[in-house]
């Protein structure tokens, strides 16, 4: 198995990094090695190709920007660690169901080791504890190579996400690491992260 390239982009603007994975995409070859950028974004509610508009209940100065990914209406903002997975499905002889999987394992896994019991859902992918949700998944497949990924709460605003239904589920609960074990620290769940995900792709 190809190895992967782990980077760390700090905090960018979600459409910056969009095109960079666009362009990153495009560009790859059978010989271009899989990378996971890690980054954290400034407010914003995206939309995936699909979803609808009015999922997206009081935006007010939030943007709301819509993207190439699969699934509905999401928030990313300060405190949440968000994994870009540019993987080469065929090479990895992955599905997208598998993929989606894989990153719902890292994350379980992951806070696991905080105690934090965490399961998948077949009818609604992300990452929940009980009935709410800790991470959201968004993926978009070119070419056999994806890009888009995970984005985990750490430790953030959750008002935004009662401005939305999040992922197109109404009164969805939402919930954060810093509040089900006191784990705050995105440099941390990054490095924990990036160890499963070294697991699981490396």
């Amino acid at each position: 198995m190809s190895a992967v390239i782990f980077r760390d982009l700090g905090q960018q603007p979600l459409d910056v990094v969009w095109d960079e994975m666009q362009r990153f995409t495009d560009a790859r070859t059978v010989d271009t090695l899989d990378e996971i950028w890690f980054v954290e974004h400034p407010p914003i509610f995206t939309l995936g190709l699909n979803a609808k508009e009015g999922h997206v209940l009081d935006a007010r100065e939030i943007p709301v920007l819509r993207v190439d990914r699969g699934g509905q209406v999401t928030y990313h903002g300060p405190g949440q660690l968000v994994a870009y997975t540019l993987i080469d499905i065929k090479r990895r002889k992955l599905t997208v169901r598998s993929l989606v999987e894989s990153l719902e394992s890292a994350v379980i896994d992951t806070v696991a080791r905080y105690g934090v019991e965490a399961h998948g859902r077949r009818d609604a992918p992300g990452v929940y504890v009980g009935e709410a949700k800790l991470a959201a998944v968004g993926l978009r497949v070119r070419r056999y190579c994806a890009y888009h990924g995970i984005a985990v709460n750490v430790s953030m605003d959750l008002e935004p996400f009662g401005r939305i239904n999040p992922c197109g589920f109404e009164g969805l609960e939402v919930t954060q690491l810093s509040a089900l074990c006191g784990v705050g620290s995105l440099s941390r769940v990054r490095a924990d992260l990036e160890t499963q995900f070294e697991r699981g792709f490396g």
